[in-house]
């Protein structure tokens, strides 16, 4: 029986024509006309100032703690439940991550904890949009101004997804966005930063081309460039440029699949999950989300290693996601011990994530129901 992963990427579009394009055109570093075309297009899109590819959203986190004047000493809050790079970023520049935990019905950062995390060496706040379900930013905007403290929304999951009625990545100083292998419009690995403060765009511009003003240079605004300030690479190859161009203008589409499989599974499990004990996605009212997983949270640690190895059995692959950030080795040296986090620590030990993606028809993802259903937890 053919196995069926937990995800799938491959052409939706012209990346391979595009691909070929780039490479025949002789142009083929970072900045060139393809990036430039998906960059344009996110700002039309998103309505925003300024978009830059970066090789990866890693690398955008990273630009961003750069343009904060991050420094040793300076604190960051942000949720123990998400990928390393989050908090990387940040603590590459010497801050000290400030680990807040997550809320039990959107696994996004908790609100109404944040007011009594801030302190005066608070450099930046960083909500992670996670699944592509916004964070309530309203609250989290409105407590970040009343202390003077950026935002930084790691977008990662959320691309085009709405926080009441308005584009995730959009309220921020400035947000990160994935185009990694496994999120919903890939190159493979790549990333982008957008930036909502035009204060930002000039110094972005030396930054992220080792820091000189090269950029420019090439626009004929100088007749030479030179070292201007902090800086490393980070802009993304054109052959990767192009195979994202194709997604984007796929975009739609791409989504549309993902809904489907994403809403299938909703209507298919919800009667399995309600005599279980476990709960399905919760997406508020005020939420238009990305479909980017589908997520189960089983009774317990147990239950869900078993619950893993018997999809594993039928050829199915389900897999779990973060570990607590808070309690890693790293975690640890800042003095985060067990009880810290309960809702994170809860969520980490029961969450699984289902097969999703465009590819996955009705017959496979039947197969993963049917193989839920009859697992006994």
């Amino acid at each position: 029986m053919k196995s069926i992963p937990f995800n799938r990427a491959g052409p939706v579009g012209k990346e391979l024509t595009y691909a070929r394009q780039a490479v025949e055109s002789g142009r083929i570093a970072g900045d060139g006309p393809f990036g430039r075309q998906c960059e344009q297009l996110l700002q039309r899109a998103l309505g925003v100032p300024r978009v830059l590819l970066t090789p990866s959203c890693t690398h955008a986190l990273e630009l961003s703690a750069l343009l904060l004047d991050t420094h040793p000493g300076d604190e960051v809050i942000v949720p123990s439940f998400t990928f390393v790079s989050t908090v990387n970023a940040f603590v590459l520049r010497g801050a000290r991550p400030v680990f807040i935990d997550v809320r039990p019905d959107t696994l996004n950062m908790d609100e109404s904890l944040l007011e009594g995390l801030i302190t005066p060496r608070t450099r930046a706040i960083v909500p992670v949009h996670y699944a592509g379900v916004g964070c309530e930013m309203d609250v989290i905007c409105r407590t970040a101004a009343a202390h003077d403290v950026p935002v930084v929304e790691d977008n990662a999951q959320g691309l085009l997804g709405k926080y009441k009625g308005r584009y995730l990545g959009t309220f921020g100083a400035l947000a990160t966005q994935s185009f990694h292998e496994t999120k919903n419009i890939t190159c493979g690995e790549g990333g982008a930063l957008i930036i909502n403060n035009e204060e930002f765009v000039e110094r972005v511009e030396i930054i992220r081309e080792k820091g000189t003003n090269r950029s420019q240079f090439f626009r004929g605004q100088v007749d030479k460039y030179t070292w201007r300030d902090v800086g490393s690479s980070y802009l993304l190859s054109d052959i990767l440029a192009a195979v994202l161009l194709a997604q984007l203008e796929q975009r739609d589409g791409i989504q549309a699949a993902r809904k489907r499989v994403w809403e299938q599974y909703a209507s298919d499990l919800r009667e399995w999950a309600d005599a279980n004990g476990v709960t399905l996605p919760q997406v508020p009212p005020h939420c238009e989300q990305t479909y980017h997983l589908f997520y189960l949270l089983l009774p317990s640690l147990e239950e869900r290693s078993r619950f893993i190895e018997t999809l594993k059995d039928a050829g199915i692959q389900a897999v779990f996601h973060y570990q607590p950030l808070h309690l890693s080795p790293m975690g640890r040296k800042w003095g985060y011990a067990e009880g810290d986090l309960p809702v994170t620590e809860r969520v980490c030990d029961c969450l699984v994530r289902l097969p999703l993606h465009g590819r996955l028809d009705a017959a496979a993802q039947g197969r993963v129901c049917e193989a839920i259903e009859q697992s006994s937890l």
